[in-house]
């Protein structure tokens, strides 16, 4: 550890920026008219600045002798995440992901090393900078994964940060597909209607009651993950099991009655209780509601009630049933009697008997 403090002193003892004198101790005096054209702050084509003679001659005496150095090395030492390559033209990416025009002062080259980025309206402009060859040194490979069309596609690349050199598919074994897979997020995964339903009643349950109830979408989805890696398509997934396995026991013995998936009404029927908009509703006949007074809560939220028409289509939505049938009822029963004349419209719908059926029928 002691030649780490020793470098970290000398840089300290270094009048420059740390990036410019990491530069000047790794390369010596070599790199001293660079390193100058640096600390003078010089921009254009920087492997033909020429910086105050003086001032190249103080840096070159802090170092060790050596022979020159290009100034691509030097400035690609000093600025790693400023090495660009060229996409077309005098347009470069960098290698922090940041694209930008090279300044007409300089000519192109496949690779440079940027020392001067200006961020401009119209975008970022490389200022100062110096050809530089490809830093093989910096190469990284890295595999990644990723879901197409429901199945697992792996792509091994090479890349100088966000620069990528090489990509080429690759197939994984379970277990790297399983790790490379690992950052799925929930929403990848496909439910079917069923799987989505209970989704909305379990977000209903982790707004109303919190804890023990999970948000569902941070929950443990590795079985699935492990089967996907394992050949098994995305679709084929079994996620309504997926969902019932984040449940909280013993409170998961309460969920029915904390979050019903349905709703008796008067008339006899079940009507489904929706959940999808985070409160609970129901959609059904206006008939087969009579002589229902309060109306119903689920968690303490309120149920709101969407009654339709004979035909399915909404009447009215409420969540208060007595200021209803008190009131709006009356209007709607004025309109609907002569269109639908078969199905019952009693002047009193707190005591007239709740049906699914038409008159003839009751």
């Amino acid at each position: 550890s002691n030649t780490i403090t020793s470098h970290g002193r000398r840089l300290a003892a270094m009048p420059m920026a740390p990036r410019l004198g990491t530069a000047l101790l790794r390369y010596g005096s070599g790199a001293a008219p660079t390193v100058a054209a640096l600390t003078e702050g010089l921009s254009g084509d920087l492997s033909r600045a020429r910086a105050p003679k003086k001032v190249t001659e103080r840096l070159a005496r802090l170092v060790d002798t050596s022979a020159p150095v290009p100034a691509g090395d030097v400035v690609a030492t000093a600025f790693p995440e400023w090495v660009a390559k060229q996409l077309d033209g005098r347009e470069y990416l960098l290698a922090s992901g940041t694209r930008a025009t090279l300044d007409s002062s300089i000519t192109p080259t496949e690779w440079i090393a940027a020392a001067e980025v200006q961020l401009t309206r119209s975008g970022a402009i490389i200022r100062a900078a110096a050809p530089t060859d490809l830093p093989t040194d910096r190469i990284e490979e890295k595999t990644t994964a990723s879901l197409v069309d429901g199945k697992v596609r792996a792509r091994r690349t090479t890349a100088i940060g966000a620069i990528e050199l090489t990509s080429t598919p690759v197939t994984l074994n379970p277990a790297d597909a399983a790790e490379a897979l690992a950052g799925i997020t929930f929403d990848q995964f496909p439910l079917t209607e069923k799987a989505q339903a209970l989704k909305h009643r379990l977000d209903f349950l982790h707004a109303q009651h919190g804890e023990p109830w999970p948000d569902v979408t941070q929950g443990d989805y590795t079985p699935e993950i492990q089967q996907l890696a394992n050949g098994t398509p995305l679709k084929s997934l079994d996620m309504h099991a997926a969902l019932m396995r984040q449940l909280p026991w013993p409170e998961a013995a309460r969920m029915d009655e904390l979050a019903p998936e349905k709703l008796a009404v008067p008339s006899g029927s079940h009507a489904r209780i929706d959940y999808s908009t985070g409160r609970p509703i129901v959609r059904v006949k206006l008939q087969e509601c009579f002589g229902m007074v309060g109306g119903a809560s689920i968690s303490n939220v309120p149920v709101l009630f969407h009654l339709l028409s004979p035909a399915g289509r909404e009447l009215a939505v409420t969540d208060d049933l007595a200021s209803f049938w008190n009131g709006p009822y009356h209007d709607v029963r004025k309109e609907m009697r002569g269109r639908y004349p078969k199905h019952p419209w009693p002047e009193d719908p707190w005591t007239a008997q709740a049906t699914a059926r038409t008159k003839n029928r009751m």
